[in-house]
Order: structure tokens, then sequence, then C-alpha cells
């Protein structure tokens, strides 16, 4: 298969052609040539009007459904679903049925893919639940590129604590959803005259800003310890799906002592607030829950500053069982694989192309300790074409993903994934 890219702006830090408008000539996956006005004979000609190209997109947060909830996400599916949106390689949670957290369930996660990468991340504790440890050192050796609970925030100190101690012996990355259970628990939205007004139990800000603060602190008292490697280089622990103003001020604060922690932001965090739930519409159902006009803009803020390092899509199917039901009973999660670029892009007004993209390539693959894809001749083609400003709109029967629960439907978009190659 001869593959020719025309005209395209390269968009990598990496590649000697950064920020240079080149054609890309793949031949049976391999980037053969890249240069101006490249005719070679080609099976397939990409071209189009302000085409950029970067290497494969890299999301580190998508909850796997298979096994045990195929109905919802199938990892075929999923596949083609992450293709659609321009990412050649994402990490799955553990939260499936089984838990990711034998040998066996992670190398069956990594065979899984065909043309995208499958990244397994373990369960720090059986099933889960927060009690006994899993064999982290075996899962790691298997190829977990890190360990979390997933959906589940780690509420035991000791435990985290603990879990701190024994990933630091081998180099391995904790990530922990910051959310203290007590104060969210049957919480719906975000706690504040929205959901006052909505006569909805809220789940208020300080539930994420009280745990990460107490993960911080234990973190703290690990690096302390005389026994304890120091891996000062990498990031320990990372902080996933932040969403308040006091989060982003506290990892910035953390940042500047020097400690070794990262975060991320879900995409859809980015578009909206807490006023947009006043039609009891469930797809607007996440956790963390969408919150204020002032978060939001801390967000975008925190992407600016690089005090939030990675955008992820926490992508969550969920079927019309869970989701087409009261708002109290619906099921959090969006889907969001299909729609990261273009809704970050769409409602961007504080980042460039090249920062939007290298918190979903570059940044992403180091936190997890990955190796970077390149631009250049003679590497295997890994490669994201797209469009930053051609306009289109999200429509229900175009959504690849088995589920469809995500707000954006009708939406019009500006930025659009034209074409993957890998």
């Amino acid at each position: 298969m001869k593959i020719l890219i025309r005209s395209a702006k390269i968009i990598c830090k990496t590649s000697d052609f950064h920020g240079q408008t080149k054609d890309i000539f793949i031949e049976n996956g391999i980037i053969r040539q890249i240069g101006d006005v490249l005719i070679p004979e080609s099976d397939e000609i990409i071209e189009g009007e302000d085409l950029c190209v970067s290497v494969g997109w890299f999301d580190m947060r998508v909850h796997a459904k298979e096994p045990g909830n195929e109905h919802k996400e199938s990892l075929e599916s999923m596949e083609l679903t992450a293709l659609a949106g321009g990412f050649t390689e994402i990490a799955l949670l553990p939260n499936t049925q089984p838990v990711v957290q034998t040998r066996e369930s992670v190398n069956y996660l990594k065979r899984s893919g065909e043309k995208v990468k499958f990244f397994p991340m373990a369960a720090v504790t059986v099933n889960c639940e927060g009690k006994d440890f899993t064999e982290m050192i075996d899962l790691h050796k298997a190829g977990a590129v890190a360990f979390t609970d997933g959906e589940n925030s780690i509420q035991n100190p000791d435990i985290f604590l603990k879990s701190l101690q024994y990933l630091t012996q081998f180099g391995g990355l904790l990530i922990n959803h910051p959310e203290d259970t007590h104060l969210t628990h049957f919480g719906q939205m975000n706690d504040g005259s929205v959901s006052t007004f909505l006569g909805m139990k809220g789940m208020p800000q300080m539930a994420e800003e009280i745990m990460l603060m107490r993960d911080m602190k234990l973190l703290e008292y690990v690096l302390q310890t005389p026994f304890i490697e120091k891996f000062t280089n990498k990031s320990i622990l990372h902080f996933t799906c932040i969403s308040s103003v006091e989060t982003v001020n506290l990892v910035r604060m953390g940042k500047e002592m020097g400690l070794p922690i990262t975060c991320d932001v879900a995409a859809h965090q980015l578009c909206f607030t807490e006023n947009d739930l006043v039609d009891f519409d469930s797809n607007f159902k996440v956790n963390p829950p969408f919150r204020t006009q002032d978060d939001k803009d801390a967000l975008w803020e925190g992407l600016a500053d690089g005090t939030i390092d990675v955008i992820v899509s926490d992508h969550n199917p969920q079927d019309e069982e869970s989701k087409n039901l009261e708002f109290d009973m619906a099921e959090f999660g969006i889907i969001g694989l299909e729609t990261v670029f273009a809704c970050v892009s769409t409602y961007n007004k504080a980042l460039s192309v090249e920062n939007i993209i290298e918190k979903i390539t570059e940044n992403p693959r180091r936190i997890l300790r990955l190796e970077n894809p390149k631009i250049e001749e003679g590497v295997k083609a890994n490669l994201t074409v797209f469009s930053p400003t051609k306009e289109w709109i999200y429509e229900e029967k175009s959504i690849v993903s088995k589920s469809k629960n995500s707000p954006f439907i009708g939406k019009t978009f500006k930025g659009k994934v034209i074409k993957v190659v890998v």
C-alpha cells in the first residue's frame, strides 16, 4: 500500500521538519520520503485545505467494557472508535469484569488491538475494592503501564501510602482519581446554586481538593523515606480528571515544590458548566461533574501554563438502559474518543494547535514511560492527519462507538480528523 500525504504541516517537536509543510510518502507502513512536491506512484492521496500531520494520538484514560459489558463497547468497536478520533494508542482502565489484575488479563488486552495498540493499566487493589494489594510486580513485568483502581478512588490512606512505597521500588506509576467518596455519596452534579435549584444532591469541589491534598502529603512523606529509590525525573503520582480551581492551584503548587506529579483533564470538562444540566439531560452526567465557569476557566489556564499535562477522553460508553433514565438513576459517563480534538479545538481560547497536540501525543507517553513515535524517513508510520479549521457536524448516525451517550450530538465542531496511518 502506497500513501501520499500532500502539503501537510508537520507538528512534531522531535522531527527536523517540525513546523514545515511537506509531502509525506508511506510505502508498506514505512515513511519512505519527506519532501516538497513528491510525485511517487500512490494508491491513495490524502490532501485538503489547512492539513496538519502529527504522530499518532495517545489517550491515557479509556474505560474498557470488555470483558463483562461488551454490549456497551467491545474491544473491536473501541478500536474503530479510537481510529475515528485520531488515536493510534490508548491506555485502558482496569474496571472490567473480571478486573485487570492478573498476568493473563494484561496479556489478553495487549494482544487484542490490531491497528490500535492497547496499553492495559492494572488494578492497585484486588477487584479495585481498596482492601488487599494485587501482585503489582508481576503485573508490571507482564506489561501493565500504570497502576490505578480506575473509576474508584483509593480511599484508605494506608493503602495509598503503601502503594506509593511499593511502586517506587521499580519505578511504577500510580494514577488516582481524587475524590473523597464520603463527601460525594449519592451526589449527582456539582454542589452549588444550580444543584440547589434543581433539588439534586451535590458533589462538592472540596471532595476532590481534600483527597488531592492528602495524596500530595503522603507522597511528600514517601519521598523523605531514606530507603526509597528516587525517580526525580519521572512522575510517580498522576492525578486524573481534575476539575476545580483549587485543584489546579494545588497541582501547580506541588510542581513548584518539586513533587514528581502530573495530571490530566477530560476534554469534555473544558466545554460545559453546571448550568448545562438544567434540562436534566443524563448525557451531561459525568464524574467529576461539570462545575462552574470559574472552574472551567482555571482548567484552560492550567493547560496553557503547563500545570495540566494531558488531555484525555475519559471515554465511558453507556447503553440506553443505563442512560435513558431519570437523572438520578442514570449512570455517569460519556463517550469521548471520537470528539477529543474537535471539542478542544472548538472551545479553545488559550492553546496553540502545537500545544494541544503535545498534550495528546508526547506528554501521555512520557508520563507512562513509553517511547514517542517519530516523523522521519525510514521509521514505521504512526501518524494522525487532521485539519484544525475544518467544520463538521457530529451526528448520531455517524458515531462509531456502540454507545451513543454524548452531549455533543448535533454540535458543529471546528477541527476534524482526516486520516490515521498506522
